[in-house]
């Protein structure tokens, strides 16, 4: 897929969730209001330095990049999860959300993240998708995840991304109940995005 189409899908994934979220679809509304203060609380905290070298520390066994590859960028994430309803059951439709530089606080965003999984750099373009191959359950919130790469586009930061690992979820899980079918919920979560190369 093309890098501009990448982009259109991010963009639109966004609008529709912002579109969600001030409509109020659906019944998960107070759902979504307690997690977006959760998510709140939640920025703050992944800005601050000593949270930076604190989930560093505190990565689960399970989530931990197998030797032979470094640490890289460090951004922090917030979005949405959207949901839709099939089955009369909450199914994830994508990811929707913003990275910034992890202790910026100016919040510039340098990547968008969407369907795919995949993160496009919105400075030089290049991406990168990855599947899941570990995951670490957090209360109140989507799992901690480590992803392989299995592609990439361009040349640029993301290029030669290896290993990428979410932690520090926060918010984002779905609403609980039934649904009626074809419905469109989106839930704010904010995580930490650690990517990780080759060592040299």
């Amino acid at each position: 897929m093309k890098l501009g189409k990448r982009l259109s899908r991010v963009a639109g994934g966004l609008a529709l969730a912002s579109g969600l979220l001030l409509a109020g679809a659906s019944t998960s509304s107070a759902t979504v209001g307690a997690t977006d203060a959760v998510a709140g609380a939640g920025g703050a905290s992944v800005a601050a330095s000593g949270a930076a070298r604190a989930h560093v520390r505190d990565v689960p066994e399970t989530l931990r990049v197998p030797a032979g590859h470094q640490r890289g960028p460090v951004l922090s994430a917030r979005g949405v999860q959207v949901y839709t309803c099939a089955g009369g059951g909450w199914t994830l439709l994508e990811p929707a959300a913003t990275l910034w530089r992890e202790g910026d606080r100016t919040k510039t965003p340098v990547a968008l993240h969407s369907r795919g999984p995949v993160w496009v750099s919105t400075t030089d373009g290049s991406a990168v998708t990855a599947t899941a191959v570990a995951n670490s359950p957090r209360e109140g919130a989507v799992p901690e995840l480590l992803l392989k790469a299995a592609d990439h586009r361009g040349t640029g930061v993301f290029s030669e991304v290896s290993y990428i690992q979410r932690l520090e979820t926060r918010g984002g899980v779905a609403p609980a109940g039934t649904c009626a079918d074809g419905a469109q919920t989106a839930v704010p979560y904010s995580a930490t995005y650690v990517f990780h190369t080759p060592a040299a």
